[in-house]
């Protein structure tokens, strides 16, 4: 096989450069019509590659077929990743910068001098010596989740196409909208999909295979006060904005946020927070690995409320949960095949598979629990969502490599 570095590095830092924030307050869908501009492109890429059934579907999912080589059984694999960037961070006008032979030392931006990416910053960073990295410019985040991954696939599915005489089964390849807002999964998406299991491409180190993922809810709470004009107020106005900073002032501050946890550990965040007088509005996302765990974290939530509705009783607090997706494990654990397929494909290629619970999801959850299994493979990518990310060419050639030995070894009998 051919090293990839080249084609991965271009692709990337050509879909970087295209914005495809996503966002939540949006209620289309997709939720902004920039992400289209990249999917739009994708398609034409996967036509002019000779990939068959390419189909932009009306939710926003680029669907498309690499055509099987072999009549010997295979299962119909499914390879993914999504179009959209965080909404949490500036993603309007990245400019990728590609550092060839990194020396190991500190990373400078162009646009913020004051920012450094290092090794003490980011240990990862220091087994890095001599690849070629690719950062943001300073003041935006770069993209690489997921746009590694939708380089990775188009990488691997090129080589496909271009090389019919490796063996392989039907393979169908995926690239969504809106999965940084927990919407990339629609409901017509598994069955549209086709495939026995499948694989999202949206990982960090070389070597992580992850199976198991938070838990996730969201919630919102929104607080109603009474509106007066303050020149009559006394005794008369309620103010929904201190009532709102008292509920996130009682919940914990030193245990069960995100910065103060890790591991196993679930947390409790918020995540906006706006209004005024008359109503406010509050923004939450929790997170465990075990329902009971998420469930116990809604509880407190809706203890923190209750608590100061009963300070007031003018005011009127609700709290509704809403669930987001849940730990993969809970199904994969039952049908690992997936798992010890990347598992040998990840032998064959010298890597040892580094599997840990991650701190976060994928659209490789949802499609898990929805009844297509779908662990979720590395690309590389480092510090996400912020002006620090980073990722290694190499790292992402690795995980191409993998890929396609999944898609030959699933030709081969097992056992």
């Amino acid at each position: 096989m051919t090293a990839f570095d080249a084609e991965l590095e271009d692709r990337l830092v050509r879909y970087c450069a295209i914005d495809t924030q996503s966002d939540e307050a949006s209620t289309t869908t997709p939720s902004t019509e920039i992400q289209l501009n990249l999917s739009r492109l994708l398609a034409a890429e996967l036509r002019e590659i000779g990939a068959a059934d390419v189909t932009l579907t009306d939710y926003g999912a680029v669907l498309a077929t690499i055509p099987a080589t072999t009549d010997a059984p295979a299962p119909t694999i499914g390879f993914l990743a999504h179009v959209d960037t965080a909404p949490g961070f500036n993603a309007s006008g990245v400019k990728p910068r590609v550092i060839r032979g990194y020396d190991g030392g500190p990373i400078a931006y162009p646009d913020a001098p004051d920012l450094v990416l290092s090794p003490e910053g980011s240990p990862y960073l220091a087994d890095k010596v001599g690849d070629t990295l690719v950062t943001a410019s300073g003041t935006t985040l770069l993209g690489a989740d997921d746009k590694s991954g939708i380089a990775v696939i188009m990488t691997m599915a090129r080589h496909l196409l271009a090389n019919p005489s490796i063996p392989h089964g039907k393979i169908r390849i995926a690239f969504t909208p809106d999965e940084e807002i927990g919407r990339g999964v629609h409901e017509r998406l598994p069955a549209d999909l086709g495939v026995d299991f499948a694989y999202t491409l949206d990982g960090g180190e070389a070597g992580s295979l992850d199976y198991e993922s938070f838990s996730a809810d969201g919630a919102t709470v929104t607080v109603t006060g009474v509106s007066i004009h303050p020149g009559t107020a006394k005794d008369k106005l309620v103010n929904a904005l201190p009532l709102a900073a008292k509920i996130i002032d009682l919940l914990p501050k030193a245990r069960m946020t995100p910065e103060t946890t890790e591991g196993r550990e679930g947390f409790i965040m918020a995540v906006s927070f706006g209004g005024n007088a008359a109503e406010a509005t509050l923004k939450f996302i929790l997170r465990d690995f075990e329902r009971d765990g998420l469930a116990a974290k809604g509880a407190l939530l809706r203890q923190v409320c209750d608590t100061v509705a009963a300070t007031e009783p003018r005011a009127r607090i609700t709290c509704e949960i809403a669930p987001q997706y849940r730990n993969m494990r809970y199904w994969l654990e039952d049908d690992m095949r997936p798992v010890d397929l990347a598992r040998a494909a990840y032998a064959a290629e010298g890597v040892a598979p580094i599997s840990a619970p991650i701190r976060g999801g994928t659209d490789g959850s949802r499609l898990t629990e929805m009844g297509v299994p779908c662990p979720n493979i590395f690309t590389g990518q480092q510090d996400l969502h912020g002006p620090l990310e980073w990722i290694s060419v190499q790292d992402m050639a690795v995980a191409t490599r993998i890929c396609l030995r999944i898609a030959e070894l699933a030709t081969k009998p097992t056992g």
